[in-house]
């Protein structure tokens, strides 16, 4: 993608994100409500103008767009999104969230529901490595026991997805971790212990309020006896999860398990297993259009330099080690707000932030540890980041009635932050 290669200057390359955020955030406070606007509308409007101001012939900007939309990440997203939807549309048809659900209300006391539910997503997210794995396991059965219980459906999806966050920052098989050790060249059980004394208090800060919430949550004296033959399904989906199988595996076999089980309770047939599939497919829709046009907006900002501007003037701005480790985060947030992607952010700025680490002697195991939990803080929070928008798809939320209950998420970054500013000499 180099033909017509001509940079917008500066700032104004990262223009498109500033469009999106003004027509999202000034239509929904016009209309006093954030679920009336469409997160896929104002993407559709930042990437118009996004193609539109980017130099060229306008062929070749849309595919630039388009190259990025339909990127092989994207693509697997979708796989994943798909795949996950049609899970979950079977599985309710069936009757398994409902089996679930039982299940979890028969085994835990009502006032550790929503402590045992958290530290079930921090557990499964670490056991496996991946945020988006455990949103699928996890969220539908959280947003069946909001049902149960008079609960927050928003407050009880961002339970699970800061959990989720939990793992996808500290695990040994996380993406992050991975990129981020080899980015800098350091022991993945030195960023370990680096990470997990960050992190360690908004951990425990997070579980009891969790906690203390959970003393006033009541559930209905007629819980129903367990149905153990339906609770196969979700059940296998978190065992497989934890072996480490691939998250589309996993729910293939998920699928499977569905049909096995709805045949065998006679509670559908080849028809209405067909028909709750493209459901639950079908519910996914926005959600797919939001990644594409995501994912088509910021390769154009990638594309015109937004990045590289985003780089030289955080480097250049880096005075001593604690503005250097400002820096680092800094840096790689900005990238993840670009890229909406955890992964691809540090792999983008890992090599800027070695060379960062070693000019201001800052240890490879901070570096790696700062960079992995600045950039799992800022996927946690975006509209348009893959983990909220599936637990938004699975649960027909908006993201932004999620955000507000991330408590985990923003914990750790407050945390982050103040490792850095209360740094000891």
């Amino acid at each position: 993608m180099s033909r017509n290669k001509a940079k917008l200057p500066g700032l104004f390359a990262l223009s498109p994100i500033i469009v999106f955020l003004v027509v999202y955030l000034i239509s929904s406070l016009l209309a006093g409500d954030f679920y009336k606007v469409p997160v896929s509308s104002a993407f559709l409007v930042a990437s118009v103008y996004a193609i539109w101001t980017t130099p060229g012939d306008l062929s070749y900007r849309i595919n630039v767009f388009s190259e990025s939309a339909g990127h092989w990440n994207i693509m697997l997203m979708v796989w994943i999104f798909l795949l996950a939807g049609a899970f979950a549309g079977s599985a309710k048809e069936i009757g398994s969230i409902e089996a679930t659900v039982n299940f979890t209300l028969n085994i835990i006391p009502a006032r550790f529901l929503l402590a045992g539910l958290f530290l079930t997503a921090c557990f499964v997210s670490l056991a496996i490595g991946t945020s988006v794995g455990t949103i699928v396991a996890l969220v539908p059965i959280a947003s069946g026991i909001a049902e149960e219980t008079g609960m927050s459906q928003a407050m009880m999806t961002a339970l699970v997805v800061g959990g989720s966050f939990f793992g996808d920052n500290l695990s040994f098989i996380s993406d992050t971790t991975i990129a981020a050790t080899r980015a800098v060249g350091c022991a993945m059980q030195d960023k370990f212990k680096a990470n997990f004394k960050i992190v360690l208090p908004a951990v425990i800060v997070v579980a009891g309020y969790y906690v203390f919430k959970g003393l006033s949550i009541q559930t209905s004296a007629d819980v129903h006896p367990i149905e153990w033959l339906k609770l196969i399904p979700y059940l296998s989906v978190i065992i497989l999860a934890l072996t480490g199988l691939d998250v589309t595996l996993v729910l293939v076999i998920g699928l499977l398990l569905n049909a096995f089980v709805g045949f065998a309770t006679c509670s559908l047939d080849w028809f209405s297993f067909l028909g709750s599939m493209g459901q639950g497919m079908a519910g996914m829709g926005d959600l797919i259009i939001v990644t594409m046009l995501a994912g088509g907006m910021l390769g154009i900002i990638r594309y015109n330099g937004g990045l590289d501007f985003i780089m030289r003037s955080v480097v250049k701005r880096a005075h001593g080690r604690r503005g250097a480790e400002l820096s680092i985060g800094l840096l790689t947030a900005l990238a993840n707000l670009c890229t909406a992607n955890n992964t691809i952010a540090i792999i983008t700025v890992g090599g800027i932030v070695n060379d960062i680490s070693e000019k201001f002697d800052i240890p490879k195991r901070r570096a790696a540890s700062l960079m992995d939990i600045f950039s799992c803080f800022v996927q946690g929070v975006i509209p348009y980041g893959a983990q909220l928008l599936m637990a938004a798809g699975l649960t027909g939320l908006a993201t932004t009635q999620i955000i507000p209950y991330l408590y985990y998420p923003f914990a750790v970054g407050i945390c982050v932050i103040l490792s850095i500013l209360f740094r000891r000499k």
